[in-house]
């Protein structure tokens, strides 16, 4: 590939990033991030344990840095999609990144606190669709909790509550996933990274 040519795949790359919305890497976590986090979990309710919204927490802010390693995260994220979607890399899609934590925070049998799993962008026809876990009190809804979002920024995870999240609009992966098998859009087994036309 000549000089040249790399500048405009790389400048194409760039704009394809900007088009979905990527966003480069940010800094590793401050000391305090799994104390903040667990703060913000515990504030979501009355009913949810301390004990419990800080291991969940810990393993929140720290479990997606392992999975950095295991994807062999080197670039940020849309641009690590396309090594995965090419085979240069075994997992690190979006709802990959989900499925892994919520796999893992639900092995801890939490009893006070719950996952939901939610996609922002199904409906639009310019921007990828972007799965996440919320995590909320039981018996909550997921606008009542925490976006724990760790494909974002490549690893480091981004938190927020689902209403202030100011990136994304979310709504229930189930919601997503009906809308698409009444359009035969449900092509695969979990279809949150598949571009589908618009709401109309």
């Amino acid at each position: 590939m000549t000089l040249i040519s790399r500048r405009k795949f790389a400048a194409s790359l760039l704009a394809g990033a900007a088009v979905a919305g990527c966003t480069p890497f940010v800094p590793e976590q401050a000391p305090d991030e799994v104390s903040q986090l667990a703060n913000g979990i515990a504030a979501l309710d009355p009913s949810i344990d301390p004990a419990e919204a800080f291991r969940a927490a810990d393993i929140s802010v720290n479990y997606p840095k392992q999975l950095r390693e295991e994807y062999g995260v080197t670039d940020p994220p849309l641009i690590h999609n396309i090594k995965v979607n090419s085979g240069a890399r075994p997992r690190g899609l979006c709802w990959q990144w989900a499925d892994d934590l919520q796999a893992r925070l639900e092995r801890e049998d939490f009893q006070t606190v719950t996952m939901h799993r939610a996609i922002a962008n199904a409906y639009s026809r310019l921007l990828i669709d972007h799965s996440t876990v919320i995590m909320s009190a039981n018996g909550d809804t997921m606008n009542e909790g925490m976006v724990l979002d760790p494909w974002r920024y490549g690893g480091t995870l981004f938190w927020s509550p689902t209403l202030e999240d100011k990136k994304y609009e979310w709504v229930e992966r189930e919601v997503v996933f009906a809308w698409k098998r009444e359009r035969g859009l449900l092509k695969t087994k979990d279809p949150s990274s598949e571009v589908v036309p618009a709401l109309s």
